[in-house]
């Protein structure tokens, strides 16, 4: 018997990483593949991902892929710097009928604490097709907020909860976002993307939001971004480093209660372990540390995978967050569903062979 109809939108890191788990699932049945690169059209899709042969070929023919009329997209193209782009698909595909379960534009975690207008046209979308829209990853999507609200389940006071992801991103490969939206391998004195005001909050607000709005408090919100240069050029994943270049970034998105930062969800990434020692660490990279200060205070720590490879496993736990979100978000009623709308979105069968 087949599965839900499903068309994986991308083949990037993380597009590559839920195309095999749909194609693999049972529950599931991969129905088309779209790629924005041409030197990309007319591949098989399993080959493309480096792997076998599956017989989907892949096309940027959206209109075509549209018609298929599948059950759900599976939506990871880039979003950092097309938010607009990203959200007129979610409208089309939506207002056609069509699920998306989305990792591109994560602000869509937690709506209400989202872009308004962007929201309205989305939720008009659902309402028009019959169909649901969920976001997430690892963070925003996981650690930062829903985590966070499974672990306020043992507080009677808090007073701050702080998120840290404590990563290299020596191996992380997308150049544009590590050069143009976190500035590494910039002189200091250049603005990124995510410096520029409410860039932060557009991302990480809605998350600090979502543990805000569940836990019964208003909050404001602030951004912190620092810098570190590296002394010696380094050679990344994502291209060169020259030396004199930011090699470390550390910022905060804070939730403000009652003139005291209490939500914080702060990123510490570094492209070598040698820049920056001042700054928080972990036993090794690949961390989230969640911290709740208060009654009472306690301290929880995700690490994935290994030393060796702790980049890849992130990118495996940001596709299964939304793979895994599929049955439910097609059994949903229409509109922007979040993490704490849905019941736990369990894997199928993750004991296999």
């Amino acid at each position: 018997m087949s599965g839900l109809n499903v068309v994986q939108w991308s083949t990037g890191a993380c597009g590559a990483i839920a195309l095999r788990v749909i194609h693999d699932r049972a529950d599931l049945e991969l129905q088309g593949v779209w790629v924005h690169s041409e030197d990309k059209v007319g591949q098989d899709a399993g080959a493309l991902c480096a792997g076998e042969p599956i017989g989907v070929i892949a096309t940027d023919d959206a209109d075509a892929l549209i018609s298929l009329a599948p059950d759900c997209i599976s939506y990871t193209a880039s979003g950092e710097a097309r938010h607009k782009e990203c959200i007129d698909d979610y409208c089309r595909m939506l207002g056609a009928g069509i699920n998306v379960v989305t990792t591109s534009v994560p602000g869509l975690v937690h709506p209400a604490g989202f872009d308004s207008a962007a929201v309205a046209e989305i939720e008009s979308a659902c309402q028009l097709g019959g169909a649901s829209l969920y976001a997430s990853g690892i963070e925003p999507g996981f650690s930062g907020d829903h985590l966070v609200l499974a672990l306020s389940t043992l507080s009677n006071r808090i007073d701050s909860v702080r998120t840290q992801e404590i990563f290299g991103y020596a191996d992380y490969p997308v150049s544009f976002t590590m050069f143009e939206v976190f500035g590494f391998g910039k002189p200091p004195e250049d603005r990124c993307l995510m410096e520029v005001p409410g860039v932060q909050a557009s991302a990480w607000g809605p998350p600090v939001r979502m543990v805000a709005d569940h836990l019964g408090v208003e909050v404001e919100i602030r951004e912190t971004y620092e810098k570190r240069v590296t002394d010696v050029p380094l050679e990344v994943a994502a291209g060169r480093i020259p030396a004199g270049t930011v090699a470390a970034v550390r910022f905060e998105t804070i939730g403000v209660v009652d003139e005291r930062d209490a939500i914080i969800i702060e990123h510490i990434n570094r492209m070598s372990p040698e820049i920056a020692p001042e700054w928080p660490r972990a036993d090794r990279d690949g961390t989230y540390r969640i911290k709740f200060s208060g009654d009472p205070s306690f301290q929880c720590e995700l690490t994935l995978g290994d030393e060796h490879d702790f980049s890849d496993q992130g990118m495996v736990a940001t596709s299964m967050r939304i793979v895994n979100a599929i049955p439910y978000v097609c059994a949903a009623a229409p509109g922007i569903v979040t993490a704490a709308d849905l019941p736990l979105t369990l894997p199928v069968h993750p004991f296999r062979v």
